[in-house]
């Protein structure tokens, strides 16, 4: 998978195919970006081809140097040596070698390795988790489903063989979320594993979770339940024996107690226990000081900083709430009072540290008053809806930088049409592709549900790939989804066709300083929802060789996107996928520099043409099959690989390899990225 860049600075760049085209390129995330790029498997297989013909000719000419005498010695040696050296550098690039792709990911000795940042390493840690959870809510879900079909089988003789009874589910935790958890602290999977004191690199003023559970995950604050996380009496030993215990390091404010008192900067805390866990916030005994409380309390004696975290109302949250981490605060005195419901609580007043960054809980709370309810509240708009009414949602384009303000291009919202473009929400297929239409189907009815019996399922490694959760959710990357088709048994409200249900989130396209058109959500998108799929005219990549002034062209190249590129994430070989393996063992032959067919969006497309790349994205790519098993013709879906809060951007690895750009003069381009990300390739484009 290869995508040309879109969007506002012009150079002639010439193609690797045919090395004169010029290719009129433009931002979309970069100063100045190229020709359309190979993938790093072809780039390898176009290196191997022409060191082997280097090699060729530096044997005809010490054949021809001495007569000819030993090519038959040293040719079949040489090209061995050669072709051993090339396969073993091609299968570390392409992360086939796991040994030494692990040595060098943990060589830290190594010069070339440039180690994660602590961001991403957070990043990576609540992707982990979510993965976990949404294998777990897939199991909830079974047997909710297996209850469901027990009661409604027929009991005593005529009950038919096959029938999960209710007695075999009735164990199972409910909670996906905790079960994730205990399962990423078995294989010792959390970030932060031990307590510290003060704030935890990677994670900002600012940072939001969207469970109690993902910060347990991180490590960030320990109790999915308790508010006051503190180090306990294990902590005498090594870096903190001179601190007394239980101490500190974290809270929750959530609004838990009713005799809390949250002034922002100046915050008056009830301590734990005592208080009703029905939900009605009432004391119903005594506090005590000890544990929590009395962490807190050597707080005040030792001076030592607590982190706060603050909980909010949040219906896109499966726990309800969003938690905001808003810094590290000073427990500056605690006493014990009568509280409202004339029970002992403890009392700890905190102040915020100086010099942090500015406290963003009332842009938390606020979040969703900022995005538009109507046309008219629309700061900077442009054009009402870029699809003409095509989408089930508008799309509307904003204008903040340009003066005066213009639309991506000339807009007619009545028709989608544009000055060169036209909005389309499903693929065109050029005239000469015809697409394969012998795909087996399942013989499921109005949905899928039984992954043993479901055709599809089968072809997934024998399970679905998607929950129902949040209107169906990817639960991991994958090299290649296979989604129920047309001659499938199922409707379109079956769990295996979450892909092909098209927009549901209001996205927005609006203009960047930098890099030209950008797309962003009004709407909260968990991890693993479908945002949008590639959309344009499938055609040839050989019959866009004489077409100039095109950014838009995606490669199709599903085997780059399976083995991951950059920062692209690595795909699990968990599928039945003989048909891959046979591309495997033909691509090894092949020597192309580009895949056989592509999307190419110049003249028509939907939304996902203007979304921008990044080094640290928040989308992933991932081929889908559902009409047809032709791997070379997949759909290419985007989908959140991140829980993605209102109008952040939303981007993707373009997976375009180091120095793999040339300028007219032959020699590799140094363009800047402007991404923003923190572990940006700078030297990327």
């Amino acid at each position: 998978m290869v995508v040309q860049s879109p969007h506002s600075v012009e150079s002639s760049v010439p193609t690797p195919k045919n090395g004169s085209r010029r290719v009129n390129t433009q931002g979309k995330g970069l100063s100045v970006s190229g020709q359309r790029r190979a993938s790093a498997r072809l780039q390898a297989a176009k290196q191997r081809a022409e060191k082997e013909l280097s090699v060729k000719r530096r044997v005809d000419h010490d054949e021809h140097a001495d007569g000819g005498s030993s090519r038959k010695k040293t040719e079949p040696k040489m090209n061995e040596k050669v072709a051993k050296m090339v396969e073993r550098a091609a299968k570390i690039a392409e992360g086939l070698d796991g040994t030494n792709a692990t040595n060098a990911t943990n060589a830290t000795n190594a010069p070339n390795v440039v180690e994660k940042s602590a961001h991403i390493k957070v990043k990576e840690t609540i992707r982990l988790f979510n993965k976990h959870y949404l294998h777990f809510v897939q199991e909830e879900e079974k047997r909710c489903t297996a209850v469901k079909v027990d009661k409604k089988a027929p009991k005593g003789k005529n009950a038919k063989k096959g029938n999960v009874p209710e007695v075999d589910v009735k164990g199972k935790a409910k909670r996906p979320d905790l079960k994730a958890i205990s399962k990423m602290i078995e294989n010792d999977e959390v970030l932060y594993p031990d307590k510290r004191i003060g704030s935890l690199s990677g994670i900002d003023v600012g940072h939001r979770f969207y469970s109690r559970a993902e910060m347990v995950a991180v490590g960030f604050h320990s109790h999915w339940l308790n508010g006051i996380d503190y180090m306990g009496q294990s902590y005498r030993k090594g870096e903190y024996e001179h601190y007394i215990f239980p101490l500190a390091v974290a809270i929750v404010l959530s609004g838990m107690y009713e005799d809390d008192l949250d002034n922002a900067e100046d915050v008056v805390y009830t301590g734990q226990g005592g208080h009703d866990l029905t939900g009605n916030k009432r004391q119903i005994r005594d506090q005590v000081l000890e544990r929590g409380n009395l962490a807190l309390k050597n707080c005040v004696d030792l001076g030592v900083p607590v982190r706060v975290i603050r909980g909010h109302e949040s219906a896109s949250s499966y726990s309800g709430k969003v938690y905001t981490y808003d810094g590290l605060y000073k427990v500056v005195q605690y006493w014990a009072e009568k509280g409202i419901s004339g029970f002992t609580v403890f009392k700890y007043r905190l102040r915020r540290l100086e010099g942090q960054p500015t406290l963003t809980t009332s842009q938390v709370q606020f979040t969703y008053g900022r995005v538009p309810k109507s046309p008219s509240e629309i700061r900077g708009l442009v054009c009402e809806d870029i699809s003409g009414g095509q989408e089930d949602v508008p799309i509307p384009a904003t204008n903040l930088v340009d003066n005066p303000p213009v639309a991506p291009t000339a807009c007619a919202p009545a028709s989608g049409l544009f000055e060169g473009y036209k909005y389309c929400k499903s693929m065109k297929v050029a005239h000469n592709i015809k697409l394969p239409v012998n795909a087996a189907g399942c013989d499921c009815k109005g949905v899928c549900w039984d992954p043993k019996t479901c055709a599809c399922a089968r072809l997934n490694g024998s399970d679905f790939p998607y929950v129902h959760r949040d209107g169906g959710r990817l639960i991991e990357a994958k090299h290649v989804v296979f989604e129920c088709g047309p001659n499938c048994g199922c409707g379109l409200s079956c769990v295996n066709r979450t892909s092909q249900k098209g927009l549901k989130y209001r996205l927005e396209v609006f203009r960047t300083p930098k890099k030209g058109w950008a797309v962003r959500s009004w709407d909260f998108i968990p991890s693993g929802a479908p945002v949008c799929e590639y959309i344009g005219l499938l055609t040839r990549t050989e019959e866009l060789d004489s077409v100039s002034e095109n950014n838009y062209i995606f490669d199709i190249d599903c085997l780059q996107t399976m083995r991951g590129l950059g920062g692209r994430e690595r795909r699990q070989q968990d599928a039945s996928l003989p048909m891959i393996q046979n591309m495997d063992k033909i691509d090894e032959q092949r020597s192309e520099s580009v895949p056989e067919f592509c999307i190419d969006a110049g003249s028509m497309g939907n939304v996902a043409r203007f979304i921008n790349h990044s080094c640290e994205p928040n989308l992933f790519i991932q081929c889908v099959l559902s009409a047809h098993q032709d791997i070379k013709l997949a759909r290419v879906m985007l989908f959140a690989a991140d829980n993605i809060p209102p109008l952040q951007e939303l981007t993707y690895d373009y997976g375009y390899a180091l120095d793999s750009v040339y300028g007219p003069d032959g020699k590799v381009k140094r363009m800047p990225c402007y991404c923003g990300a923190e572990d940006c390739r700078k030297r990327l484009f």
